[in-house]
């Protein structure tokens, strides 16, 4: 068994690995690789294992150089999901290796279950995935009582639906909603970018009243699964109930083109995300995220309740939307 660095010519035969596991994921992808260096300029280092020519193995890398925290090696940045598939202790190994050539901070592996080697792992984060029923009244009839309502209250007051790859109107909503939770959003151009490398696998989903955009999501289509990825909406959006009713209207969607599993993605315990998705019917599945400490002393400071992410999250909501908007896709690398 060798293992190599993907290059071009071996991009089909590392996707067929990943689409032939059970445990490979949409963030799994070559794709992903062509996303990061195009949308953000970061060194990635996609290694694989061979054995008589025939891939074994894949862990997929990215160097994010992280100004104030300092550069971290991960699998995958971007992704709620990544680690080793097939061959995990050798290409551990050899992720370890790298991290340590490259003088990082740590390597982060945003692995499903915990991986071979006896590294720390940060158990915050938690997963939310559900069978979908072929039948869309059952589908409905699954999301507790309170969330109904008012799934049923979008569906009274006859709120718009569109589906599209309409960047500007998603990007619009997704960036006032993230400048009011505190976050950096980031550039246009990776929205852009992934709907050039991935095409059809990428649906926009916007949610209006009266002409109005009030939310709008990102999905991603990978297999049987629909993945509602990046997902903002306006301050008016609680008023009308539009959250509930997009993604109900993403999963009524998702049942009638054939998709099988809901995957709300990653959500922090004790977030309003987590108790949204909670909320809508889905338990949490707890994510097992490993790390390599390389230079640093401790995990990543992932708390947002923390003194100091909390006063930095405080000082984003107050800056006007266009200097956010102008500073954010600066600063994003720095939490990606």
């Amino acid at each position: 068994m060798k293992i190599f660095v993907l290059k071009d010519n071996k991009k089909q035969a590392w996707n067929e690995f990943v689409h032939a596991n059970p445990q490979g994921t949409f963030f799994h992808l070559a794709e992903w690789k062509d996303v990061i260096e195009l949308a953000f300029g970061c060194k990635t280092y996609y290694i694989y294992a061979e054995e008589d020519g025939v891939i074994t193995g894949v862990l997929p890398l990215a160097l994010v150089k992280r100004p104030i925290f300092g550069p971290a090696l991960i699998s995958t940045p971007l992704c709620v999901y990544g680690g080793a598939l097939g061959q995990a202790q050798e290409l551990e190994a050899a992720a370890a290796k790298k991290a340590q050539a490259l003088g990082v901070q740590y390597l982060e592996l945003r692995g499903q279950t915990k991986g071979h080697h006896d590294w720390p792992v940060s158990d915050r984060f938690y997963t939310f995935r559900r069978t979908l029923s072929k039948n869309n009244e059952e589908n409905l009839k699954a999301i507790p009582r309170k969330q109904r309502a008012e799934v049923r209250k979008g569906i009274e007051i006859n709120l718009q639906t569109s589906f599209s790859q309409d960047v500007d109107i998603f990007y619009k909503v997704y960036a006032e909603s993230v400048r009011n939770l505190g976050t950096p959003v980031f550039s246009k151009n990776y929205i852009e970018t992934l709907i050039n490398v991935f095409g059809d696998a990428c649906e926009i989903t916007t949610i209006g009243h009266q002409g109005t955009a009030l939310t709008s999501v990102l999905s991603f289509k990978y297999k049987d699964q629909i993945l509602p990825y990046y997902g903002g909406g306006l301050p008016d959006a609680r008023h009308f109930s539009a959250y509930p009713y997009m993604y109900w209207k993403v999963m009524e969607r998702a049942a009638e083109e054939g998709f099988r599993i809901f995957d709300f993605g990653r959500s922090m315990e004790g977030s309003g995300a987590f108790s949204f998705k909670k909320n809508f019917g889905f338990e949490p599945q707890k994510l097992a995220y490993q790390y390599h400490l390389v230079k640093a002393q401790e995990l990543p400071d992932m708390d947002p309740d923390s003194q100091r992410n909390k006063l930095l999250t405080d000082a984003w909501k107050l800056l006007p939307l266009p200097i956010a908007n102008r500073l954010g896709p600066l600063l994003y690398p720095v939490i990606m």
